[in-house]
């Protein structure tokens, strides 16, 4: 299995003398070790040597890997050879994830399978061949703890491919400089090395990676995105629903990785991304032909509920557990804990093996294939080229009829199980009347934020009560539990009337809250 390591750092182009000079001495000298000795925080500097390293990069024959910003490399020489993956992460345009697997001549699989979403299982072959000889040195606070390393390198880049648009046998050169933070250390260092290496006029590249650079040197930049051809004008519906589809196709992609990963709340996200999607599609059913996107969103719908066992067991262990933690101890009679580690690590073993079985199925790679088709020949109607701001607000007051008739409905049945159903369903006419404000919040702005806000606080009233009639269920399913293993199932009686004054509290603060979303109303046309 691959190991995994978060890499924060910032390239810099070589001090002008050094592109003067032959060797890599040059550049790790001189103005840059005196900046690095004079940065707050760095107490001694100290050389490591001098790497020979040599890296193939591999991509699809599209660029399907550059243009997610993700990197593929085999590499031999220095202190790390292998086959490393490269990641980006959203929170941090500083930071990558690099998984590392040993050396081999093949790809892992391990690794390909955390590629398929950026592939879709299209071949991978070698595009770029980069020779780095690299000088190294390594920070180090008063206590000798090691804060960063930087790294001077000078770098041989060949072209192996001639797609997409390369030129196969291309060679560029340049010298850089990287400076990665080491774990642990303060994101700060970062900024304080910045101020000085500015200060001795060594600047940041505008080179985000080598590969980057490499590919732009030796071909037309990879893109960053598949687009729309020919895409809807600025300002008019289809551009502004094409980008929120975009958004959360891309977030789809990343996603489908971080689960295979088991990142926290991956599972929720990936879920919500299909939710966003799929509400985008009804509810811009006037922008987009639905005969071609209520197939798709039909496919989303399978793989929302393949991901949803694992979801919701999630989120029901996590309340239960916070129950049991939050409840006085004289009143937790038997094993309670225990009890629910029992009823729910099984149950979320097999939810994890279905949504892996999910994701590696053939079904998932066809609907990752139509998305992708999507995006490049959206199947626009007549209404996408007509300006945003008189056609969404329609879409919006239509998501809005839905939720209304759906909560009004649920309000006036009685108390019961017919009135949890129905408040379910009026939960899910929420979010989509959110999910679709939310789109249409850069063309309308703040009547559009407005409206999403007071939505929200509904659905999740809503969601409070729906949580709660899921927790009494499985409350008292552990208390027959309990009660046959010979245990007291005092507590879970007792959850059970909590969760229950939960729910009515809910139900009576609903109302008044869904008056004031019915009284404003969604944005009228203009904004």
């Amino acid at each position: 299995m691959a190991s995994v390591t978060r890499e924060t750092e910032r390239k810099y182009e070589a001090p002008a003398a050094a592109e003067e000079t032959d060797g890599p001495d040059a550049a790790a000298s001189g103005a840059l070790l005196d900046a690095l000795a004079r940065t707050e925080g760095v107490a001694r500097v100290t050389g490591r040597g001098v790497e020979e390293l040599d890296a193939t990069y591999f991509d699809t024959d599209d660029g399907r890997l550059a243009a997610a910003r993700t990197t593929l490399r085999r590499r031999t020489g220095g202190h790390d050879a292998g086959w490393h993956l490269k990641l980006p992460v959203p929170t941090d345009g500083d930071a990558r994830d690099e998984l590392h697997a040993p050396l081999a001549d093949t790809l892992p699989a391990d690794l390909a399978r955390l590629l398929r979403s950026r592939t879709r299982d299209a071949p991978l072959g070698p595009v770029l061949r980069l020779r780095t000889t690299r000088r190294r040195h390594t920070l180090h606070g008063a206590d000798g703890t090691l804060l960063a390393e930087a790294a001077t390198d000078t770098v041989r880049a060949e072209r192996l491919d001639g797609a997409p648009g390369g030129l196969a046998g291309a060679t560029t050169a340049w010298r850089e400089i990287e400076i990665e933070l080491a774990e642990g250390a303060p994101a700060s260092l970062l900024d304080r090395i910045e101020e000085r290496l500015t200060a001795a006029g060594i600047h940041r590249s505008q080179d985000r990676s080598k590969l980057a650079r490499a590919l732009t040197d030796t071909g037309p930049p990879p893109e960053t995105w598949p687009a729309p051809d020919p895409a809807p004008a600025p300002g008019t519906a289809g551009a502004e629903v094409l980008a929120h589809l975009a958004r959360w196709h891309r977030a789809l992609v990343a996603l489908d990785t971080d689960v295979r990963r088991d990142l926290p709340d991956s599972v929720h996200q990936l879920r919500v991304a299909t939710r966003r999607l799929r509400g985008a599609f009804k509810t811009y059913r006037k922008v987009l032909d639905r005969a071609v996107t209520d197939p798709v969103g039909e496919e989303l719908k399978w793989l929302a509920g393949e991901l949803a066992p694992a979801r919701d067991n999630e989120v029901l262990t996590a309340r239960l557990s916070h129950l049991l933690d939050t409840t006085d101890p004289a009143l937790v009679l038997g094993p309670p804990p225990a009890r629910l580690r029992l009823h729910s690590t099984p149950r979320a073993a097999e939810a994890r093996d279905r949504v892996r079985a999910a994701l590696d199925s053939p079904r998932h790679l066809a609907l990752l294939t139509a998305l992708a088709r999507l995006a490049t020949d959206p199947p626009l109607r007549p209404a996408a080229h007509r300006p945003a701001r008189e056609v969404l607000p329609a879409a919006l007051a239509r998501d809005h009829r839905r939720l209304a008739a759906r909560l009004d409905h649920a309000l006036a049945l009685p108390p019961g199980p017919g009135r949890d159903h129905a408040l379910h369903q009026a939960r899910k006419a929420a979010k989509r009347a959110r999910y679709a404000a939310e789109a249409a919040r850069p063309a309308l702005g703040k009547p559009a934020k407005r409206h999403r806000k007071r939505v929200k606080a509904v659905q999740q009233l809503l969601g409070v009560h729906q949580d709660s009639v899921v927790a009494r269920e499985a409350l008292r399913q552990l208390a027959v539990e309990a009660h046959g293993a010979g245990e007291s199932a005092f507590t879970w009686g007792l959850l059970y009337g909590t969760e229950q004054s939960r729910a009515e509290a809910a139900e009576r603060e609903l109302p008044e809250v869904w008056e004031k979303v019915r009284e404003e109303g969604p944005p009228g046309p203009g904004g």
